[in-house]
C-alpha cells in the first residue's frame, strides 16, 4: 500500500477543536485579569491625586486644594504655577488612564480657599475596563463603589462618602 504522509482532515479538525476549547476556557480569565489590573491602576492613581492635592495645598495655601484635575498636572516642559502645578502625571491630569476616567475638584465650603477636595475615577467601559468606581477625600481613605454602566466619577465629597471604605 502506498500511504501518503501528513495529517488527515479529521485529525486537523480535532486539533482545531481542542484549541478552541482551551481558548474558551482561558479568555474569560484573561479578561478578568485585565479588569483587575485596570482597577489596581485606578486605585493607585486616585491615591496619587490625593497626594498631589496635599502637596498643592501646601504649595499654594492662598488657593487651598486644587480647583480641578488639570491644575495638578501640566505638560512637559512644565513651569509650576497655581494653574499647572506639575505635581501629577500627565496621563492622570488629562483625565484618562488604563481604561478609567478621572476627576478631581476642590471645594471652598463657604470660605475663600478650597478646604476640601475629592479625587475619583470610573471605568470607561463598564465590565470591559473595570467594574468599580474609586474615590478619596481629604480624610485620605480610599473608597470604592460597585460601578454601573455610564456612571461618572464621584463629583463631590458627599457622594464619595457614601462609597465603602477600603481596608
Amino acid at each position: 500500500m502506498n500511504r501518503e504522509k501528513g495529517f488527515s482532515l479529521i485529525e486537523l479538525l480535532i486539533v482545531v477543536a481542542i484549541i478552541l476549547v482551551i481558548a474558551a476556557i482561558a479568555i474569560p480569565g484573561l479578561l478578568r485579569a485585565k479588569i483587575s489590573a485596570n482597577e489596581a491602576s485606578a486605585a493607585r492613581s486616585v491615591r496619587e491625586i490625593a497626594t498631589a492635592e496635599v502637596a498643592y495645598n501646601a504649595t499654594y495655601p492662598q488657593v487651598g486644594f486644587a480647583p480641578d484635575l488639570a491644575s495638578l498636572g501640566g505638560t512637559a516642559p512644565c513651569s509650576p504655577s497655581a494653574a499647572t502645578a506639575c505635581i501629577l502625571d500627565d496621563n492622570v491630569s488629562a483625565g484618562r488612564k488604563s481604561g478609567y476616567k478621572f476627576f478631581a475638584a476642590g471645594f471652598a465650603n463657604g470660605g475663600t480657599t478650597n478646604s476640601d477636595f475629592v479625587g475619583s475615577s470610573a471605568p470607561n467601559g463598564f465590565n470591559q475596563s473595570g467594574v468599580r468606581n474609586f474615590c478619596i477625600v481629604s480624610d485620605g481613605t480610599l473608597r470604592y463603589s460597585p460601578g454601573a454602566p455610564g456612571l461618572p466619577p464621584a463629583p463631590d465629597v458627599t457622594t464619595c462618602l457614601t462609597y465603602t471604605a477600603t481596608q
